[in-house]
């Protein structure tokens, strides 16, 4: 069962979004070489912290960080550490927020200084992907749609999708139904209804596919060595267009 979230339960939803949302723009302006994904962590802890939440991350299964920070091939799911960032990265941070019982997750990822401009032309397509696949969550359509949608921005243009991880849905909990591949038949799956609340996460590799996990157990990092991309937003199906949650409605950074 896919979970249908109504009037107060929506509320909670959009807060959570929105409290994350300021976080991981406020965390953004933080990326610069030699800050440590560790420093970042911190600094996500105490923001979350201030506005009454919790990480939904830190702990589970063990997780030992408040946010995911990956660098370059590092695809998703890296540890915060020591690890210096240096002109050239590309940091791929996962935020969550538990607020008021409501989960809001969302990703980034940011260019430490200035990056090659092939993986620059990446992480817009990815972005193009996470738009074209959002296009398409609205009530009526299929969640195949969704994926389709995504895999097809991908390949148009020479990149590959990350299958062994995907989006999902979310709510009270992290990880709710339907997990939502970035791969996919166009009419095929769950039929989408007003009041999902879905975490669509597009991860894009310049080279391959294929990924392994560090012996961290956590750390996925693409096969070949090349740079992933990461962007995610948690989106609100509705009987019109889509409500992007964690899209900032009244940012209070200048």
């Amino acid at each position: 069962m896919i979970p249908i979230k109504k009037g107060e339960e929506i509320e909670g939803m959009r807060r959570s979004g929105q409290a994350i949302a300021e976080i991981r723009d406020r965390l953004a302006t933080l990326v610069k070489p030699g800050v440590t994904t560790k420093d970042l962590d911190e600094a996500a802890a105490k923001m979350i912290r201030e506005v009454g939440g919790k990480s939904p991350f830190h702990g589970y299964r063990g997780f030992p960080g408040h946010i995911c920070a990956s660098v370059n091939e590092e695809v998703v799911h890296g540890i915060p550490g020591k690890r210096k960032l240096l002109y050239g990265d590309v940091l791929k941070m996962d935020v969550g927020i538990v607020l008021g019982g409501w989960v809001g997750d969302t990703a980034i990822s940011v260019p430490v200084g200035a990056i090659a401009s092939e993986t620059e032309a990446l992480l817009a397509r990815t972005q193009l992907a996470l738009a074209k696949g959002i296009e398409q969550a609205r009530a009526g359509n299929r969640l195949g749609d969704v994926s389709a949608a995504i895999e097809r921005c991908v390949l148009d243009a020479g990149y590959s999708v990350v299958k062994e991880f995907v989006g999902h849905g979310v709510g009270r909990s992290l990880h709710e139904e339907p997990q939502i591949p970035n791969y996919g038949r166009p009419g095929s799956g769950p039929l989408l209804k007003a009041g999902m609340t879905l975490a669509i996460e597009p991860m894009v590799n310049l080279g391959k596919e294929a990924v392994r996990i560090l012996k961290d157990g956590w750390t996925v990092v693409t096969v070949d060595g090349k740079p992933s991309s990461h962007f995610e937003h948690t989106v609100l199906v509705t009987e019109d267009e889509p409500e992007i949650l964690t899209c900032r409605k009244n940012p209070t950074l200048s």
